[in-house]
């Protein structure tokens, strides 16, 4: 079994679910049984970019990246807002007016840091238990409470007039289309998305992707192994903690050391090469928050 990462560039027009399924169905070809497969955050059909895949024992840190920050390009075209807040609504709002480059740059500080926003109508969350969209497509009104969010960076990157290119690096739980919508009206005008883009999540960013017909590629000449990082590489921002055979014996039984030496914090416990366990730190107590098996 391989434990670890797929980066893929997802393409614009399949959403992520079907990627995981390319993922586990490569995997076979490659003579593995039943693949335990899992995305590091959903991208919508209409988004392309970075798209981590979990294998194996890297599954466990899914969740944990679902909460990294992500970095992305989008397109604003001015003039309509839709009811998806993207191209494939329909027109909901117009407006004739068109921003000056400047006006532009003059409200983004006001997107920059943490900010109240309003989820979009079209989205994943749930009312009542059920799917926001699903109500949505139903011609229902849809309600949802805002949320806060950090825009840890906003950046014009260039504006032809009619359509405006941003660079934004945002935290867990930020739609880029309610961000793009409240853009529009903060200059007065409307607008939706075009173009969306990821080009990181968490330590995982576009120059450690591969396309789908590269996934194919490499699955039929059986060496997805060349293309798959190690599990450990989901926890860049995460220090390692070296401990001993013993203790790696006593944590892979899910039990506590106790007066360790390590500063406070999230650590990887690592013996040798091979990672142990996702642990917390306090007061040298060492406690196991996700176990490898490995």
């Amino acid at each position: 079994m391989l434990h670890g990462w797929i980066v893929l560039d997802k393409p614009v027009g399949i959403g992520s679910t079907p990627c995981v399924g390319k993922v586990k169905r490569a995997l076979r070809e490659m003579g593995i049984r039943k693949p335990k497969v899992g995305h590091g955050g959903t991208l919508d059909p209409l988004a392309s970019g970075v798209l981590p895949i979990a294998i194996g024992e890297a599954t466990k840190l899914a969740g944990r990246m679902l909460d990294a920050t992500k970095a992305y390009w989008f397109t604003l075209r001015f003039g309509e807002e839709t009811d998806t807040l993207d191209v494939e609504g329909k027109v909901i709002a117009t407006s004739d007016h068109v921003p000056s480059e400047q006006q532009i740059i003059d409200v983004l500080p006001g997107f920059t840091g943490t900010i109240e926003q309003m989820p979009p109508a079209f989205s994943a969350l749930k009312v009542d238990g059920k799917r926001a969209y699903d109500l949505a497509r139903a011609g229902e009104t849809v309600e949802l409470d805002s949320r806060t969010v950090t825009i840890f960076e906003l950046r014009l990157i260039a504006f032809d007039g009619l359509e405006a290119r941003f660079h934004a690096v945002v935290s867990k739980g930020t739609y880029i289309r309610s961000l793009a919508r409240d853009i529009a009206l903060a200059v007065e005008s409307r607008g939706h998305v075009t173009k969306l883009r990821r080009t990181r999540a968490g330590p995982f960013d576009l120059s450690q992707a591969i396309s789908l017909d590269k996934l194919e590629e490499i699955s039929k000449a059986r060496h997805l192994d060349d293309e798959v990082l190690p599990l450990n590489a989901g926890l860049d921002d995460i220090p390692a903690l070296a401990v001993s055979p013993e203790e790696a014996r006593i944590l892979k039984h899910g039990q506590r050391l106790q007066g360790h030496p390590a500063p406070p914090g999230q650590h990887l416990a690592m013996e040798g090469d091979t990672p142990i366990a996702l642990v917390e730190v306090e007061d040298g107590e060492v406690a196991v928050l996700r176990g490898f098996n490995l």
